[in-house]
C-alpha cells in the first residue's frame, strides 16, 4: 500500500504545549545580521526593456488589490519542488474523495471507516449541511486558526484526520496538477511514501544492525528489497492510469494537468524505528535508480519529535551511507524546521549543517533555524559554494513555527548567494496557492519583478529534472545566459534554431525552462502595453 499522508498525530510534548507563549522569546533572539557579507560579490545581472517595463508595471499597481493579484496569478512561476501530495490537495476535494469512499466522521472530525456507528456521521452530510462541512475543512485545514496562536500541532494533527481519504493517489494528483497548472507553473515534485506496508514489514522481519552494510545486504538477501522496489513500480503504474482516467488525459478534452510534467520523492517517516527508517530510505533510493518517475529521498514527520531529535545524526550516517550506493538518486532534507522555544537551544545548532555536511543533501527544505547553527555564516558560504538550494514555504513556516518576516533566514540564505527556491509544502491544508507566496514574499521583502522571475527560475534551475540546464551560468546574479546550443534563438520568437531545438529534444529539464521562458515573454508583452 502507497502512503500518502505526511504524518500521523502524536501526543503534545510539554515544549510544543508550550509552544504558543515561547514565541515572545523570538524578539529576544539575535536578528538575521543586515549587512552579513556576502559569499560572492557579483554584480546584478542586466535587466532587459522588457522586464523594466514590467518591472514600472508592476510598481504601478501598488494600492489596486485586484490587479496586483491577479499579476501574480498569471506570473510565470517555475516549479513546485517541495510538496507533500496529500496536503497539496484542496480540503474540499479531501472531503469529496471521503464521500466517494464511503468515510465517517467521528466527534473529533476525524475520518473514519464504514459503518457510521455511534458518535460518527456520513461524509455524505456535509454534501447538505453547510455547518458541518465548515467543522470539517476547519479541522483538515488551517482555515479561521487564530492567528496569534501557535499552529503547529493543528498542522500536522490534520493529517491524522483525513487520512483515510488519501489512499487514491492518482485522484489525488488529478486535483494537486491542475492547480499547478492553473497557477502557471510547469512541473511539480511531491512527496508519498512507496510500498509503506511492505516496507514496514520488511524491517521488522529483518531486525535492526547498527552494521549499516550488513544491515543492507540482509535487506538485500534473497531479492527481498527489489520486491518491495517492485511493488513500488506497480503501485506507480496503478495510480498513473488512476491519475489518467480521473484527469480525462485520453479523451478530446483532457484536464490542463495531462500536460504536467511530474516527478516523485519517496518521504521516510523520520519518527520511526532506526530499522524502518532505514529500510525507507533503502527502497527510496534503489527505486530512484529502478524508476524515472522517482528522482530523491526526503524525511518527514515533525523534526521536533523526541524520536527525530534522538536519532538525527543516526539517520544523516545512514543516508551517507546508502548514497554511497546509491549515486543515481538525489536527496533533498527537511532539515531546520525548528524554532527557540519548540526544543532546546542545543538542538537548533546542528541540523542543517548535518543535512549538508553529513548525508550531503542537494536541497533543504524549511531551514528556519539557520542563524541558530553552529558557524552559520561558513554553512552559509558552503551551501552557496555547493548550490545547495533552499526551499521556502513562507506560509507554512508561520504557520507551524510562528517565523515570518525580518525573523525569517530569507534574505540572510540570498546574502549569502544561497539559491531560494519558494515553495508551498502543504498548500491544502494552508488554504493557500503558490502566487500568494510569491506576492507575499514581493510585499514582505520588497522584490523587484526581476528578482520574482529569477525565484521562478532556480526554482526549474534546481530542479531534479532529467537532462541539462538550458542555463550555461546557472543561478548567478549576473547570469541565466543559455547554453551555446541556445544562445542564437529567441523565446517567444518563433522556433529555436535547429541546434538549440535538438538541445531541448535531448533534455527535458532545459526544454521544461524554454518552456517557462516562452511565458515570460508573452507574459512581459501582456504587462507592458506591448503585443
Amino acid at each position: 500500500m502507497i502512503s500518502t499522508h505526511r504524518t500521523a498525530s502524536r501526543p503534545k510534548s510539554p515544549l510544543v504545549a508550550g509552544f504558543g507563549g515561547a514565541l515572545a522569546l523570538l524578539t529576544l533572539l539575535p536578528a538575521v545580521p543586515a549587512a552579513a557579507a556576502p559569499v560572492n560579490d557579483v554584480s546584478p545581472r542586466a535587466v532587459t526593456p522588457a522586464e523594466r517595463r514590467t518591472a514600472a508595471y508592476l510598481d504601478s499597481l501598488q494600492g489596486r488589490p485586484t490587479a496586483l493579484k491577479a499579476f501574480f496569478k498569471d506570473l510565470p512561476k517555475g516549479g513546485d519542488l517541495h510538496n507533500h501530495l496529500s496536503g497539496a490537495a484542496t480540503t474540499e476535494y479531501l472531503i469529496k474523495l471521503a464521500i466517494d469512499r464511503g468515510l465517517c466522521i467521528d466527534a473529533t472530525m476525524t475520518a473514519v471507516a464504514p459503518p457510521c456507528g455511534p458518535g460518527t456521521r456520513p461524509a455524505a452530510d456535509a454534501r447538505t449541511d453547510t455547518a458541518f462541512r465548515q467543522q470539517i475543512i476547519r479541522a483538515w485545514s488551517m482555515q479561521d486558526f487564530p492567528a496569534d496562536q501557535s499552529g503547529h500541532d493543528h498542522f500536522f494533527d490534520t493529517f491524522g484526520k483525513f487520512g483515510l481519504a488519501t489512499w487514491d493517489r492518482g485522484k489525488l494528483l488529478a486535483n494537486v496538477a491542475n492547480t499547478v497548472v492553473e497557477q502557471n507553473q510547469f512541473y511539480l515534485e511531491t512527496m508519498v511514501t512507496p510500498a509503506s506496508d511492505s516496507a514496514k514489514k520488511l524491517a521488522d522481519a529483518v531486525g535492526y544492525d547498527a552494521d549499516l552494510a550488513a544491515f543492507h545486504r540482509k535487506l538485500k538477501a534473497g531479492g527481498q528489497l527489489d520486491r518491495v522496489v517492485s511493488e513500488a513500480v506497480q503501485e506507480a503504474d496503478d495510480a498513473n492510469a488512476q491519475f489518467r482516467a480521473t484527469a480525462h488525459c485520453d479523451t478530446a478534452r483532457p484536464d490542463p494537468g495531462c500536460r504536467l510534467p511530474v516527478r516523485w520523492i519517496s518521504q521516510v517517516s523520520r519518527g520511526s524505528s532506526p530499522a524502518r527508517v532505514f529500510t525507507q530510505m533503502a527502497v527510496g533510493m534503489r527505486l530512484a535508480e529502478r524508476d524515472p518517475r522517482f528522482v530523491a529521498v526526503n524525511l518527514v514527520q515533525p523534526e521536533d519529535w523526541d524520536s527525530s531529535l534522538s536519532n538525527y545524526g543516526l539517520q544523516m550516517r545512514m543516508l551517507k551511507y546508502l548514497r554511497g550506493q546509491y549515486p543515481g538518486a538525489h536527496l533533498t532534507l527537511h532539515a531546520g524546521e525548528l524554532a527557540p522555544g519548540l526544543v532546546k537551544p542545543e538542538d537548533l545548532t546542528f541540523h542543517i549543517n548535518e543535512a549538508v555536511r553529513v548525508a550531503g543533501a542537494e536541497r533543504i527544505g524549511h531551514g528556519v533555524d539557520l542563524v541558530h547553527e553552529d558557524d552559520w555564516r561558513q554553512l552559509a558560504r558552503t551551501m552557496a559554494r555547493r548550490q545547495v538550494a533552499v526551499e521556502v514555504p513562507f506560509s507554512s513556516n508561520k504557520q507551524i513555527l510562528g517565523i515570518a518576516g525580518a525573523d525569517h533566514p530569507f534574505n540572510a540564505y540570498r546574502r549569502y548567494g544561497v539559491p531560494v527556491v519558494l515553495s508551498t509544502d502543504d498548500p491544502g491544508v494552508s488554504r493557500i496557492d503558490i502566487s500568494h507566496e510569491y506576492q507575499y514574499a514581493a510585499r514582505t521583502y520588497d522584490l523587484d519583478y526581476t528578482t520574482l522571475k529569477d525565484l521562478a527560475r532556480a526554482s526549474l534551475e534546481y530542479a531534479f529534472r532529467d537532462g541539462r540546464s538550458l542555463w550555461a551560468a546557472g543561478s548567478a546574479p549576473s547570469g541565466y545566459r543559455p547554453v551555446p546550443a541556445c544562445a542564437g534563438s529567441r523565446p517567444g520568437g518563433g522556433r529555436p534554431e535547429p541546434r538549440c531545438a535538438r538541445y531541448l529534444a535531448d533534455n527535458p529539464k532545459a526544454a521544461t525552462q524554454w518552456r517557462q521562458e516562452t511565458a515570460f515573454a508573452a507574459f512581459e508583452r501582456a504587462h507592458t502595453g506591448r503585443r
